[in-house]
């Protein structure tokens, strides 16, 4: 275990959302309970424009969160130094509240694939995440928060479960943990599983963030409810009440809404964020 951070997490135990251009001048004149903002790492590396320009005057009203894509953290190969770099650059730039990853690949080889894929839960992947999450996190001088991912099927080959792998994980590094309650949810539908025995395995001292965001909803080809992670939908009312009992059990956490497709206009949103104040409001610290 390293002892190398000069930040650590740091939000408002309050609410999110995730940050889209067209919501700006509504976010600046009339952001309702929204006290954060989170942004995807990759959408903000080039140098100047309005981008950064929006993101500059956003970052002295909000807390900002900068959630990452593409470290690729659970693949194979050497992680992606130049990537590193541009990260880098971007994190001393903004100074955000929080970083984040994915517990995923989506590398192979020069290859980047555009998807967020699972890894099988064995001691070989563990060691070779917590090696890379040790690098990120020497590399930017800070914790990392490490979010559990949407699974549509199990690896037979697995000899820890997910929430194991995670509390492995954040004994080694000394990570904290993202928690997307609605990911809880899809992987627990999907793989026929109880997402309330989920949370109550998980490791939520070590949760920095909770996340909510939408699905849509398929089935399989022998005809079982199939979902799969969009954010591009309301929160769905079982979402909601598994976040009651994730708090319940967490005590407060910041809770940021996710919706990065099919992109609503800020009423709709602003009124899922009021929906997230309400679950929170009433959770006492334990």
């Amino acid at each position: 275990m390293l002892d190398y951070f000069t930040h650590k997490t740091y939000l408002p135990t309050g609410i999110g959302v995730g940050y889209k251009p067209q919501h700006f001048n509504d976010l600046m004149h009339a952001p309702g309970a929204v006290e954060w903002i989170e942004i995807h790492a990759e959408n903000y590396m080039g140098d100047g424009g309005r981008p950064l320009a929006q993101l500059r005057a956003l970052s002295e009203k909000f807390a900002l969160s900068i959630h990452g894509v593409g470290l690729s953290i659970g693949g194979e190969g050497a992680l992606d130094r130049d990537h590193l770099k541009r990260l880098r650059k971007l994190i001393d730039t903004f100074n955000p509240a929080s970083f984040s990853e994915h517990l995923a690949w989506s590398t192979h080889g020069a290859e980047f694939l555009n998807d967020l894929l699972p890894l099988p839960y064995t001691n070989a992947s563990l060691a070779r995440v917590a090696a890379h999450i040790d690098e990120v996190q020497q590399s930017l001088g800070r914790q990392i928060l490490l979010e559990n991912p949407s699974s549509y099927l199990a690896f037979a080959e697995s000899t820890f479960s997910e929430t194991d792998f995670l509390s492995e994980l954040t004994h080694r590094t000394t990570c904290g943990l993202l928690l997307d309650v609605n990911n809880v949810f899809v992987s627990s539908t999907n793989l026929d599983l109880s997402a309330q025995a989920y949370i109550d395995a998980f490791p939520l001292d070590a949760v920095g963030e909770i996340h909510v965001g939408g699905h849509d909803a398929d089935v399989d080809d022998h005809g079982a409810p199939l979902l799969i992670d969009s954010h591009g939908a309301p929160v769905i009312d079982p979402v909601w009440a598994l976040l009651d009992y994730t708090l319940a059990r967490s005590g407060p956490r910041p809770v940021l809404v996710e919706w990065d497709t099919d992109v609503p206009d800020w009423p709709v949103l602003r009124a899922e964020a009021d929906r997230a104040a309400a679950a929170l409001a009433p959770v006492k610290p334990l």
